[in-house]
């Protein structure tokens, strides 16, 4: 089964992509978007997985992969939230920039662009592709 592609993004005030590199391994929780919560219970183990830094940052730093598929949000007060757990993966060499994904025409339809607030989003092998080259 081919692995998806996905973006999460993250405020560095709550969760810098240092710590997640530091620390290896973290229960992505506390999402309370519907949208962004069906694409959790779609992450499956193996998935790749770029992480954006957003407020002042506003950059991919990273790579990560799913380790474990969705589970109940224990932070959750209502039952229905998931999370998943995500193992942390190489920095990119160069962080790429909202302003630099803005400027590819490959990246246009991304949720990034299209729905900024979306915390969890799908992308495609092109797409994923298209950010890691620019972080090379």
């Amino acid at each position: 089964m081919k692995p998806h592609y996905w973006l999460v993004k993250q405020e560095p005030e709550s969760y810098p992509w240092e710590a997640f590199a530091r620390e290896g391994r973290t229960s992505w929780e506390g999402v309370r978007n519907y949208q962004a919560r069906n694409n959790l219970k779609g992450m499956k183990v193996g998935d790749r997985v770029l992480f954006y830094a957003s407020g002042g940052t506003k950059a991919v730093m990273g790579l990560a992969e799913v380790a474990t598929e969705a589970f109940p949000d224990p932070t959750a007060e209502e039952d229905g939230w998931v999370a998943v757990e995500l193992k942390a993966g190489p920095a990119l060499a160069h962080p790429v920039p909202l302003g630099r994904i803005r400027q590819e025409p490959a990246l246009a339809k991304i949720a990034l662009i299209r729905n900024s607030r979306l915390s969890v989003s799908p992308l495609s092998p092109d797409e994923f592709a298209c950010i890691v080259r620019l972080g090379a």
